[in-house]
């Protein structure tokens, strides 16, 4: 018989398990950890790289005047729209180089009161005017609730030139939280005013000399 020298016994890494051990539980769930907050990081650091526009987009129902726009949160309709060359305060006349379009609209809420923001109008190639701010607040819908199931009704005043309403559209929205909070996701409506350049040229050849923002 040929005899046969033992076979050696494996060494242990310098620094690992002792050779044949799997590591225990603990360092186990260290690895499951270390993995998990690794993962964590490039979440958070691809979230950095998003723009506050990217963070704060939002979610746009379109619609035509006339049509019941359901942004889930709130429901808005665009009643009518008119045109006028100035506007008669409680105590004063505003008169303007451009156009004042007054926008009439009707909204409700789903869930809870809210208040409207100030809505925008955006124009064909993208330019936004806001309702004008030399129009009180308190004689807009801004400054009624909008209830749940319950329509309420109101206007806004826009100050824009006559070349910005072909292809114009207005987009209505909720107030932010609060200062320096962002909403992602928040719900928008955005009315086609329906106006081509005949249209807008008819709108503004119509205007009204003089138009009341407080209805008697």
């Amino acid at each position: 018989m040929t005899a046969t020298a033992p076979r050696a016994a494996a060494l242990p890494a310098p620094g690992g398990p002792p050779a044949g051990r799997r590591p225990g539980l603990g360092a186990r769930l260290l690895a499951v950890a270390a993995g998990v907050l690794l993962i964590a990081g490039a979440m958070g650091l691809q979230t950095l790289k998003l723009g506050e526009t990217e963070v704060g987009d939002a979610i746009v129902y379109t619609g035509a005047k006339g049509e019941n726009v359901d942004a889930r949160r709130f429901t808005l309709r665009l009643d009518s729209i008119t045109a006028a060359k100035a506007l008669q305060g409680s105590s004063e006349t505003l008169a303007t180089d451009n156009v004042f379009l007054v926008v009439g609209a009707s909204a409700k809420s789903s869930l809870k009161p809210y208040h409207l923001a100030t809505p925008v109008l955006v124009t064909a190639d993208g330019k936004r005017f806001e309702a004008t701010d030399r129009v009180d607040r308190s004689v807009t819908l801004s400054n009624t609730f909008v209830q749940p199931d319950i329509w309420v009704s109101g206007r806004f005043y826009f100050e824009v030139p006559a070349s910005a309403l072909p292809g114009a559209s207005v987009r209505f929205s909720l107030p932010q939280q609060g200062v320096g909070v962002v909403e992602p996701y928040q719900p928008e409506v955005e009315i086609d005013l329906g106006l081509d350049d005949e249209g807008a040229r008819k709108l503004v050849a119509s205007a009204q000399d003089v138009y009341p923002t407080v209805k008697k």
